[in-house]
């Protein structure tokens, strides 16, 4: 008996460190230095202290943000890897994409993390200063006139599309891995604008060409709408974790927990201001309705505009 109860106690003495040892790792589909991984690094330190676990951010990127988030579709289900997507990847692509590496019911929604309208950005120096002025050197350009993504079926592809065909204009698609190299492309010159969260309009100095909102935006209020300048486009880009589908409930309890309680932590909420980016926080159940909604609603947008990824 007494050698029995030394061995169970072994055992908890070497199992209990391991298991404390294990991170957690949250997959960021677009690059380093972006909106959606910047969230992930916000969140990631506060989460690991109410866990008792490290958390760690890991990059993923490519195809719109397909890869990483097939990734984490393919991860075992025990609440050690999630995913921290933006809209595209995860309301878009299931409709833009017939060869998509996952499906939606592949991921079991934990908390939604932020929410905000798209923000038009162009470079500081270049002839874009507003929408009349885009339109016109998009007109002037011939089919020259370039715009920047974050990957191909991404909000801020789906909305240029949305206006060119709104101003009857040829703009040409640059995709890229995420909005960090979208934006250093067009402060190089290499596109024209940019349509994205407005994180790096402050950062970078560039120009708010308009905000894609039902009215102007208490954090950029001298910045009018696409609506006031003559073109009906609202959308805006929201942020939230998921896990693998099949994760225990008690996990995704947990996790959900962890979450709520760090978008109230003065660092994050500090660090959301900076991206310009409101915190806007739902649960599991809430945030997976939401989800439901907002895949119902870019079906049927995807579907009426018969867009496709060459476009």
């Amino acid at each position: 008996m007494r050698h029995a109860l030394g061995l169970l106690l072994a055992c908890m003495f070497l199992s209990a460190p391991l298991q404390a040892q294990t991170p957690i790792t949250i997959v960021v589909n677009f690059g380093a230095g972006g909106s959606a991984d910047r969230m992930a690094r916000l969140l990631a330190p506060e989460m690991s202290e109410m866990l008792g676990t490290q958390v760690i951010v890991k990059n993923t990127t490519g195809a719109g943000g397909a890869i990483g988030a097939a990734e984490v579709a393919r991860a075992r289900a025990d609440g050690n890897t999630l995913l921290l997507s933006t809209t595209g990847p995860m309301a878009i692509q299931p409709f833009f994409r017939n060869d998509l590496p996952y499906r939606v019911t592949d991921f079991a929604p934990l908390c939604q993390v932020g929410d905000a309208p798209v923000m038009m950005m162009a470079a500081p120096t270049g002839p874009v200063r507003d929408a009349a002025s885009l339109v016109a050197a998009a007109r002037a350009a011939r089919g020259g006139f370039t715009y920047g993504s974050a990957g191909q079926g991404s909000i801020p592809h789906i909305v240029m599309v949305a206006l060119a065909r709104q101003a009857n204009v040829e703009m040409v698609h640059v995709p890229f891995r995420g909005s960090a190299e979208a934006v250093i492309a067009l402060l190089r010159g290499d596109v024209m604008v940019y349509a994205d969260l407005p994180g790096p309009l402050q950062a970078n100095n560039l120009t708010a060409v308009g905000v894609m909102a039902e009215a102007r935006t208490a954090e950029f209020p001298n910045v009018p709408t696409l609506r006031e300048q003559g073109f009906d486009l609202v959308h805006s880009i929201w942020a939230g974790l998921f896990a693998p589908a099949g994760t225990p409930p008690a996990v995704l309890d947990r996790l959900q927990s962890a979450c709520e309680r760090a978008l109230q932590r003065p660092a994050v909420v500090e660090g959301f201001q900076r991206l310009a980016t409101p915190i806007t926080y739902r649960g599991r159940s809430d945030f997976a309705a939401f989800w439901q909604a907002e895949l119902e609603k870019f079906r049927a947008i995807v579907q009426a505009a018969g867009i496709r990824p060459g476009d």
